[in-house]
């Protein structure tokens, strides 16, 4: 077979060869036979390299935007493959006609997201984001998974730098929005909290702009005054929904007219997270019964409020993520359990820039002041306080020394901590 060198001029082109090719591939390793693989590139590393590598496994096509790397047939050459990636997500968007819900939030955006997906999937065929696949690189390979058999779909929107999610808007299209919550997170990449303030808004600007719909939690004032003269349905206890917890140790219940809610959730926090998901299926004409059976069918998992039942102690894991806003709603809702041997293992709460030391210091004050036991790890928690452990191997080695048994133990912490890895000493 000879050299085969083509140069896609125009995005229509490229999107004539995603039709017959429908499945995307960014690793090497992950190869969909009679996909294409677009060699994204970071800066630590090289995804043209892999191009060869991803023909050969069964890939039809390469999308590349080095030309150095252009020897083998059905190599496309582009100017920029993570700009090409967006913009075929745009034209494969806008040849959808299914609703489109995008939820954005410093808290609970995973977990609404899976209940969400979870009501609707009772009666549609629903679409949602896959794991945290919620930013630049993730919400385009998202959307270009949708195809005609679906009947709706839920994009997660992250962002960690001012006007992303209007980025992000912009290639998913949402007809439906959500923000969650607005809170301290990222705020070394967004300033401080005004600039979240004003990213996570850009949601509600673009369903406004585009005669949208947006899914608006009553309780939240600030939320309800961004929303005003948007068009809305409303859940939190100030809205027409009549949901009230009447349990929650160590998942939390909810009575709605003459239904019981029973969840695998833990915090009184998540009364929102199910009253967002309860919402959005009585607008999607889901009946009662099925949404309380789909929202009891969801189990946490990867690390977020999972119940780990070790040979010595009960552990609630959550960390996943942290930051100041989930962090103070987590220790609290576990306070208000009034656990006799509780104990919390907290770590760093990363990304936060100037704001760090404050913020550490303020979850410090608020265990102390709820008279919590607890067990500070990382290097932002060792600046504020003299008897933290500097990292998990630390930790480790801490807990072998001093074995902990009959607690209920909450871990929280960063992503980037790796607080899972003490679970097997505990």
């Amino acid at each position: 077979m000879g050299f085969c060198f083509i140069l896609i001029m125009s995005n229509s082109d490229l999107y004539k060869i995603y039709l017959k090719n429908p499945h995307i591939c960014t690793d090497s390793r992950n190869i969909k036979s009679g996909g294409i693989f677009f060699a994204l590139s970071g800066e630590h590393f090289n995804g043209n390299k892999f191009a060869l590598e991803a023909i050969k496994k069964g890939c039809s096509f390469a999308i590349i935007d080095d030309k150095k790397y252009n020897r083998k047939p059905n190599t496309i050459l582009v100017e920029n493959v993570l700009k090409t990636l967006q913009d075929l997500a745009k034209t494969h968007r806008e040849k959808l006609t299914i609703p489109v819900i995008g939820i954005t939030g410093t808290n609970g955006k995973t977990t609404s997201k899976e209940l969400i997906k979870n009501v609707l999937k009772s009666c549609m065929n629903c679409y949602a984001t896959k794991g945290n696949l919620n930013n630049h690189i993730g919400v385009p390979l998202s959307i270009l998974e949708i195809n005609s058999r679906h009947d709706i779909a839920v994009i997660e929107m992250g962002a960690n730098h001012k006007n992303e999610i209007d980025f992000l808007c912009n290639i998913s299209k949402p007809t439906h929005g959500v923000i969650t919550n607005i809170g301290k997170a990222h705020l070394k990449g967004f300033g401080d909290y005004d600039g979240v303030l004003k990213t996570k808004n850009e949601l509600y600007n673009y369903i406004k702009h585009n005669n949208g719909m947006l899914f608006v939690n009553k309780d939240d004032e600030q939320l309800v005054n961004l929303s005003n003269e948007i068009s809305q349905e409303n859940y939190g206890h100030k809205s027409n929904l009549e949901l009230r917890i009447i349990s929650n140790k160590p998942f939390i219940n909810i009575k709605w007219g003459e239904y019981i809610l029973k969840s695998n959730l833990i915090g009184e926090y998540q009364y929102y997270n199910i009253a967002l998901a309860v919402c959005i299926g009585k607008h999607f004409k889901i009946s009662n019964e099925k949404i309380c059976i789909q929202i009891k069918k969801y189990k946490p998992k990867n690390n977020r409020s999972q119940i780990i039942n070790t040979k010595n102690n009960v552990v609630i894991l959550d960390a996943y993520n942290a930051n100041p806003s989930s962090m103070k709603a987590m220790i609290c809702s576990f306070a208000n359990q009034n656990y006799d041997n509780g104990l919390l293992i907290l770590g760093d709460m990363l990304e936060l820039g100037a704001y760090s030391i404050n913020e550490h210091n303020l979850i410090i004050s608020i265990c102390k002041k709820l008279k919590l036991n607890f067990i500070l790890v990382g290097e932002e928690f060792s600046k504020v306080h003299k008897d933290s452990l500097e990292g998990v191997e630390e930790l480790c080695e801490f807990v072998k020394k001093n074995p902990i048994n009959n607690k209920t133990i909450l871990i929280k912490g960063s992503r980037g901590i790796s607080l899972e890895l003490i679970v097997p000493f505990l």
